[in-house]
């Protein structure tokens, strides 16, 4: 029998595709759901993600079909069909999707036939099955990905050896989603390509529909984006690497000798660039070196959230910042083991010799109990090595469990309702720079 999980930290596949669709330019997703699927996944999108706001026609804007007892006993495609018609006439847009909530996924309605009446009368309508219970917003934005190589992009057999496409950075689910595509795209610049991350700063459509003009796609995680990456090569014979997220020097470096090689650069390049990189991020990382030493801001660090963000935070606090991280928790809930033991390999080899403890543990509740399980409270005892002083890296739900332990918090990972974020990244050297920034200064907030 299944759990009950204590304050999810993912939307689910319905919420994922909207997350995704919505970060498109002039993308339109059209709900055939149950009245209040929308307001609820709007409410979430917004308010968990650092406010990251409803952008052109969606959050409580999207078209939805709101179905009722009626459209339930008798089906609800008849009810569709209006809906998209009424979309098409009021709202401004150049991509419309059709995305499905759980219950006319059991009554079996079908949408994609119904998209395909307006797709032959010239309508840029598309549909994907989306209900909630197939999966969580991970799997929902796998889904349109999936979607949109295999209808959307247009045949390339000529492929084009600079052009390469990026994704792996869920939109919404990463809170920084935009300003880390604009980072991990102006890396792979670095090395003498153009990027295509579909959902960054000034991406368009028709680069997304000629993405398959691409030598090569670069899945930047280990699970998200995967069947997606497959369906690619699949439709549009372009090959894919996946590399995990990377956050600061060690973690980036890895990334850019990854790509570079899969790109056939030579090693001597690959090192020019990230010297150069290097040179810059520790000329402003040595400026901390005082003040490090000075009042002691070595920590102890627990790490919560995603398998993305996890392994990337865990190598930035223990090989760029010297920290101790002796506890990462990953909250994925639909990990394979397959995808397990993969990404238990990315918590080895550290440049500091250090292995944290990993755990698979989607519960809120189970951070505190976790620590205490890792390293065991004092029972009075006079004398006593204490997990102290630690840092919990993780998100808004983790402050509770910092303010019980006695340690600091950042929220980082989803949800992260109690910061604002606008274009702020942490992938790479510079995003690195910016996490740095916010550790510390939550550190010294207080003197």
């Amino acid at each position: 029998m299944s759990t009950i999980i204590d304050r999810p930290r993912y939307l689910c596949a319905l919420g994922g595709a909207i997350s995704t669709l919505s970060a498109l330019p002039r993308a339109i997703p059209i709900i055939h759901a149950a009245a209040g699927c929308g307001s609820n996944l709007a409410n979430a999108h917004n308010g968990a993600a650092g406010y990251a706001g409803s952008g052109y026609c969606s959050g409580l804007a999207l078209p939805s079909t709101n179905v009722y007892e009626n459209e339930i006993i008798f089906g609800g495609e008849e009810r569709l069909k209006e809906q998209i018609e009424k979309t098409l006439e009021v709202i401004d847009g150049d991509l419309y999707f059709v995305l499905t909530g759980c219950m006319v996924e059991m009554i079996g309605d079908d949408v994609q036939s119904v998209a395909g009446q307006f797709k032959e009368k010239g309508h840029p309508v598309y549909a994907i099955n989306t209900g909630g219970f197939k999966g969580n917003s991970f799997w929902g934005y796998d889904l349109v990905l999936q979607s949109l190589f295999k209808e959307y992009l247009r045949k390339h057999e000529e492929k084009d050896q600079k052009l390469v496409n990026l994704w792996g950075v869920v939109p919404v689910q990463d809170v920084f989603w935009k300003g880390n595509l604009k980072v991990l795209k102006s890396q792979i610049e670095k090395l003498g390509f153009r990027v295509n991350t579909f959902f960054g700063e000034n991406e368009t459509l028709e680069a997304l529909k000629d993405a398959a003009k691409a030598s090569l796609n670069i899945v930047v995680s280990d699970t998200f984006g995967i069947e997606a990456a497959k369906v690619f090569e699949l439709e549009h014979n372009v090959p894919y690497i996946s590399v995990p997220f990377p956050i600061g020097d060690h973690g980036t470096e890895r990334f850019l000798n990854t790509a570079g090689k899969a790109l056939g650069l030579g090693k001597a390049f690959i090192d020019r660039v990230v010297q150069g990189e290097k040179k810059r991020y520790y000329g402003y990382l040595e400026r901390l070196a005082d003040i490090y030493s000075d009042i002691d801001l070595q920590r102890y660090a627990v790490i919560v959230g995603d398998s993305n963000y996890s392994q990337a935070l865990a190598r930035f606090l223990s090989d760029d910042l010297g920290w101790l991280p002796e506890l990462v928790i990953i909250t994925d809930d639909n990990l394979s083991d397959e995808d397990k033991s993969l990404i238990l390999t990315r918590f080895d080899d550290y440049e500091s010799g250090l292995k944290p403890k990993v755990v698979f543990d989607t519960h809120t509740s189970g951070v505190v109990k976790e620590v205490n399980t890792h390293w065991a409270p004092n029972n009075g005892q006079r004398y006593y090595n204490s997990f102290s002083p630690s840092f919990i890296v993780g998100s808004s739900f983790e402050r509770d469990a910092a303010e019980r332990l006695g340690a600091s918090h950042l929220s980082v990972t989803y949800p992260v309702c109690n910061r604002v974020v606008l274009d702020r990244a942490y992938a790479g050297y510079e995003g690195a720079l910016r996490l740095t920034e916010d550790i510390f200064g939550a550190l010294v907030a207080g003197r």
